[in-house]
């Protein structure tokens, strides 16, 4: 005979089971999980995900389909297309190791391809520079983690992080 206890702990795992993508994660965006690293295709991510904002071609037939979910949502998703026209990995990049990997110096495309599009765009003329914001989760709070850069060489001077505004 069950108990309750028993029953409720099993029908936890059950939905703890069901929460994972074909790849054993847990399910972090709607259609994930009819995902499949290695066997889904460039069009099986389409469908799923829908038409990506911007497709990074590379130099050996690969490309990376750029899906942010912002400005009101805190990920922006990466998926990586062999030259096959298989889904060799996808990430959400909006993380703070990636983050970490930002550093002065950088160029403008270097930063939008490891972070996709910016949330917004300011220019500060007096002090020549301009912000790059994204809206990422710090435990259960959105913040904004800013990425500065030099207006007349368009190179990273430094990032910051601030919380985000209320009105915006």
């Amino acid at each position: 005979m069950f108990s309750l206890r028993k029953l409720l702990i099993m029908s936890l795992f059950s939905f703890l089971l069901g929460a994972c993508d074909k790849n054993g994660n847990p399910i972090q965006e709607f259609g994930l999980d009819k995902l499949e690293k290695g066997v889904s295709t460039e069009a099986e991510v389409r469908m799923v995900m829908g038409k990506p904002d911007t497709v990074w071609e590379d130099d050996d037939g690969s490309r990376t389909l750029e899906y942010p979910k912002g400005p009101a949502g805190s990920r922006t998703w990466m998926f990586h297309i062999d030259k096959g026209g298989k889904l060799r990995d996808y990430e959400q990049v909006l993380t703070m190791e990636n983050f970490a990997r930002i550093k002065p110096g950088m160029s403008e495309d270097d930063v939008r391809r490891m972070l996709g599009k910016p949330r917004s765009v300011a220019q500060y003329k007096r002090k020549k520079e301009e912000v790059w914001d994204w809206k990422y989760l710090e435990g259960p709070n959105d913040r904004l983690f800013n990425v500065h850069f030099d207006i007349n060489t368009r190179k990273v001077t430094g990032t910051s992080t601030s919380d985000v505004n209320m009105g915006g």
